[in-house]
């Protein structure tokens, strides 16, 4: 148990949980909870407390199925039903999204999976993301589990955005306050040569919205970095050249090793993380081994973030706020 003594870690204390921090910034192992089970308001509390102030937490041996994933969900807001979902997806269940690695991209869009990875992160920086964060209103929180994992590879790794906005020097902080950027779904693949499959795709299903560069967390009232390497196309009123210095800056800003923290899955693991502050790195590492890797992910609805300024976001293309 921390002993920092945050309202957080009250809450944990009170509910009767064990809360052990993974990482300096961000990221917290809680055990003494069955999460299958039925959870008091106590215990809901004290989870809410523990992501609101590491942003992601982490459950193993776990015995929840589809159904008792969505209703640990709902505990904490409204699941997102979204509108495509890959194959491997359980039909009966339209708010959890499976991802099976291998079985699900092989061959999509005329590509293997090696080859699609590397055209949508063609620089080191692209993997990094939150969760559907080109929509006006991205989900608030993610909640994700293992089903079965490689038996080396494959971990997922977080940042504190939080912390890497208060890690910004003064000046710098000052400047980004003010800034706003467009999010758009695909940005950085690289297009194959002659007939393209998913060029195709993003262009069927665009979506597309200009967010505050630092983004007021609505519940913790932390100012957030909000950057990532998969979505974020341009600064606002920023040359190309000026947008892609200062963006390559707050990338390697928001991803500095002292602010993440690395997660290594086994069958029943659970990681819930804060979508609205944080960024997250999926494996690219055991791909090539053959290992299966299928995960079951559940989001909960957002709100549209806002800037320090006070104003919202706003939506370009595809991304009506509440429709998936």
């Amino acid at each position: 148990m921390t002993t920092d003594r945050t309202p957080a870690d009250e809450a944990v204390r009170a509910a009767g949980l064990d809360l052990r921090p993974a990482a300096g910034h961000i990221g917290a192992e809680i055990t003494g909870v069955d999460l299958a089970g039925p959870l008091d308001d106590t215990v809901v509390a004290a989870v809410r407390a523990a992501v609101l102030r590491w942003k992601v937490v982490f459950f193993r041996d776990q015995r929840l199925d589809h159904a008792g994933q969505v209703a640990f969900a709902r505990r904490f807001g409204e699941p997102v039903v979204l509108g495509r979902r890959g194959g491997a997806s359980p039909a009966d269940f339209p708010e959890v999204e499976t991802t099976a690695d291998r079985l699900e991209l092989g061959g999509r869009f005329g590509m293997e999976q090696d080859e699609w990875l590397q055209r949508r992160r063609h620089t080191l920086l692209r993997g990094w993301h939150c969760d559907h964060g080109a929509r006006v209103d991205p989900p608030a929180a993610t909640i994700l589990r293992a089903e079965t994992v490689p038996p080396y590879g494959g971990d997922t790794t977080w940042s504190n955005l939080a912390a890497a906005y208060a890690g910004l020097s003064r000046p710098v902080r000052e400047f980004v306050d003010g800034l706003r950027a467009e999010h758009r779904l695909g940005v950085g693949y690289q297009p194959r040569l002659g007939d393209d499959a998913y060029v195709r795709h993003l262009m069927d299903h665009q979506v597309a919205s200009v967010h505050p560069l630092v983004r007021v967390h609505p519940e913790t009232g932390e100012r957030v970095l909000s950057v990532n390497g998969y979505y974020l196309e341009q600064i606002a009123g920023l040359s190309r050249a000026e947008s892609a210095a200062i963006l390559q800056m707050l990338l390697e800003q928001a991803t500095r090793p002292e602010y993440t923290v690395r997660f290594r899955w086994e069958p029943g693991s659970v990681a819930f993380w804060d979508n609205r502050a944080t960024i997250h790195l999926a494996p690219a590492d055991s791909a090539h081994l053959g290992f299966p890797r299928v995960m079951h992910r559940v989001m909960l609805a957002g709100d549209i973030p806002r800037g320090v300024d006070g104003k919202p976001s706003e939506p370009l293309v595809g991304t009506a706020p509440g429709r998936w």
